[in-house]
């Protein structure tokens, strides 16, 4: 109880522990509490191994207290009510909020999906070295190439596995469960893109978005997209994509182009035809509704090009941090329900790229193993690095709330961070994969007779 009143009173209050003025929204807060939760359970989630009992039971306890803020929020629906007479009259009934009675109970399951595979990871047959690639088990160590993440973080726990690598039972199921949790994660990153894309965008946003489309992407870049021929990968192929840093900057730009053109750019089109048919009465109003069709046309084509180069950017970096629009709308977005779900799906998305990050540690280091062996004794036939599915050797994802390698931040009231992952929607394998088709696989893939597979 009393560590219940303590958790609600930093939310009432704001996180202002001071009880002024200065604290946050109530949605920021429970989003905060959320996050910062979340890197205090699974922060360091540098192991394939159950978590303990104190950590689980910290975890269920609280989201369960924050979760249950959703129980209130509330919609009101006309259904029928029957008196004894048996007349019927139409009255309004309150029931939980749409998006919250569809997406909250698949992301309780998820949560679920992954503690019972954190669970499952006990007497196996890969183990860890607390020392990384200074540790010095054996002469087969000389012979291994460490993981690139064990260069730069070489006090991380390193996997080791057997002087002959991983049985072939061993093998299927981490591929099994690397399976089974990639479509968790597909799950989550879904339910996270289109929260977002349901938040308002905030004002301060609109007041920080440049006064032209071609200052917000430049001259040379506005030509590209409003040219009569228009190719996405020759674009891409035109810019500069060098750094990380770069990728963003050119996302951000072509956010707020988008948003000039398809929203911001709508309502000014409207307001210039309205003066226009004030002070020109020789033109006829068809006239005027002519061109301002046509502007209107002119600037969704733009804006379709825009998207479609965004889609470009996000196939092609898939790990790329949350954008500036996404930042603003978390930060100031006023609706609890939705602050929620866009924080328990990111953080179960966190938890996810990590057990996939996890998972790919040990299936690699299973194939250095194999390839250091005779070809006598390597029976079993192991896949190039190149081929490993949808991840990239480079595992450093430059977020505080994603980062496999290194502790994470709290969740920061400046910069609720970035959230893209390998296998998001944004990527060219999972462009036509739904929600649904995500669940359904989970749920079919959760009734197999093999319990500990799942």
């Amino acid at each position: 109880m009393g560590l219940m009143k303590e958790k609600f009173s930093k939310l009432l209050l704001g996180e202002d522990m001071s009880g002024g003025s200065k604290g946050v929204s109530s949605a920021l807060a429970i989003s905060n509490a959320i996050t910062n939760l979340s890197v205090s359970v699974f922060g360091e989630l540098w192991r394939l191994e159950p978590l303990s009992a104190e950590r689980k039971s910290l975890w269920k306890r609280e989201m369960g207290w924050l979760l249950s803020v959703a129980d209130y929020i509330v919609e009101l629906v006309p259904s029928w009510q029957t008196l004894p007479d048996g007349s019927e009259f139409e009255i309004m009934v309150s029931k939980q909020r749409s998006d919250l009675h569809l997406n909250l109970p698949a992301l309780k399951k998820l949560d679920a999906m992954l503690l019972e595979t954190l669970d499952s990871f006990v007497n196996t047959e890969f183990w860890y070295a607390d020392q990384g690639i200074m540790a010095v088990n054996g002469a087969n160590q000389d012979s291994q190439v460490p993981l690139q993440r064990q260069e730069d973080k070489w006090w991380l726990p390193a996997p080791k596995v057997p002087m002959v690598g991983l049985s072939d039972d061993g093998r299927k199921r981490l591929e099994n469960q690397r399976e089974c949790i990639n479509q968790v994660l597909k799950a989550v990153v879904a339910i996270n893109s289109q929260v977002l894309a349901e938040m308002e965008i905030p004002d301060v946003y609109w007041d920080a978005l440049p006064k032209s489309v071609k200052t917000s992407v430049g001259e040379s870049l506005y030509k590209y997209i409003t040219a009569d021929c228009f190719s996405v990968e020759s674009l891409l192929c035109a810019v500069d994509l060098s750094s990380e840093h770069k990728v963003l900057d050119l996302v951000n730009r072509i956010e707020a182009a988008l948003q000039l053109w398809r929203c911001h750019g709508r309502s000014k089109s409207m307001q210039s035809t309205q003066r226009e048919s004030k002070h020109q009465n020789g033109k006829n109003s068809w006239g005027l509704v002519k061109e301002m069709m046509s502007d209107l046309d002119r600037r969704e084509l733009f804006a379709g090009r825009a998207e479609s180069l965004l889609l470009g950017l996000r196939q092609r970096f898939p790990s790329l941090q949350q954008s500036f629009l996404e930042t603003i709308k978390i930060q100031h977005n006023k609706d609890v329900g939705q602050s929620i779900l866009e924080s328990y799906s990111r953080v179960l998305e966190s938890v996810a790229f990590n057990i996939i990050s996890r998972i790919e540690d040990i299936l690699y280091e299973d194939y250095l193993t194999k390839s250091s062996l005779p070809p006598s004794i390597a029976t079993v036939k192991v896949r190039d690095a190149s081929q490993r599915r949808g991840y990239s050797l480079n595992f450093a994802v430059h977020t505080p709330y994603v980062t496999p390698f290194t502790t994470p931040s709290v969740s920061p009231t400046s910069s609720p961070g970035p959230r893209r992952t390998p296998n998001s929607p944004f990527h060219p394998s999972n462009e036509t994969q739904t929600l649904s088709e995500c669940m359904s696989y989970i749920y079919e893939y959760m009734a197999v007779e093999d319990h500990d597979c799942r």
